[in-house]
């Protein structure tokens, strides 16, 4: 398999990307699934699973399930900013330096399963309340320039969807089974 294959699974986010057949709402139920994709992504590993490489060089599979709530967490405040402040400057992290610290190493799963589900939760409140319009706001990204909420909102739909394939592709490659509890997604 191909290094960008094993990288990008569900390829490249594109920021330029159209909407998905149902738009927000269909955005917004994909992000709150991801919590349940995780947890099922993850079943019946072991320790020794949980601590192989997705790839080559990669993230190991506990790091993937640390890092996502990481990410996610950012991205939760970044929107608030977002609705709550004119054109905001977010804060940007070194999300493979936090990958390395000793808690995305070692700390049991269900400490950051049980902060995706409960993050997810409230983010899935603060999407579902928002006005169409709300949408529309904007950040500023050191990285990336401006961008649109609804922009941020595929982004992270895209990025818990990214994470999920790259622990499935594994158990796919690797043949460690367990893959009938994984619902597909058609975004």
């Amino acid at each position: 398999m191909a290094l960008e294959e094993l990288m990008y699974p569900i390829g490249r986010f594109d920021p330029h990307g159209a909407l998905p057949e149902g738009g927000v709402p269909a955005l917004i139920e994909s992000l709150a699934a991801v919590p349940t994709r995780m947890r099922d992504a993850v079943a019946g590993l072991t320790g020794a699973q949980l601590d192989t490489p997705y790839r080559e060089g990669g993230w190991t599979v506990r790091q993937l399930v640390h890092h996502v709530p990481d990410s996610h967490l950012n991205a939760y405040v970044r929107m608030k900013w977002t609705v709550t402040e004119d054109v905001p400057t977010i804060k940007t992290y070194d999300e493979k330096r936090w990958s390395e610290l000793g808690d995305a190493r070692t700390a049991p799963l269900e400490v950051s399963l049980a902060l995706l589900t409960a993050l997810h939760a409230r983010w899935d409140l603060f999407l579902r309340s928002l006005a169409e319009r709300d949408f529309e706001r904007t950040l500023n990204h050191p990285d990336l320039g401006q961008l649109q909420l609804v922009t941020l909102l595929r982004l992270y739909e895209w990025h818990g969807r990214h994470h999920v394939a790259h622990i499935t592709g594994l158990r796919a490659r690797l043949g460690w089974g367990g893959l009938g509890l994984i619902r597909p997604v058609q975004l």
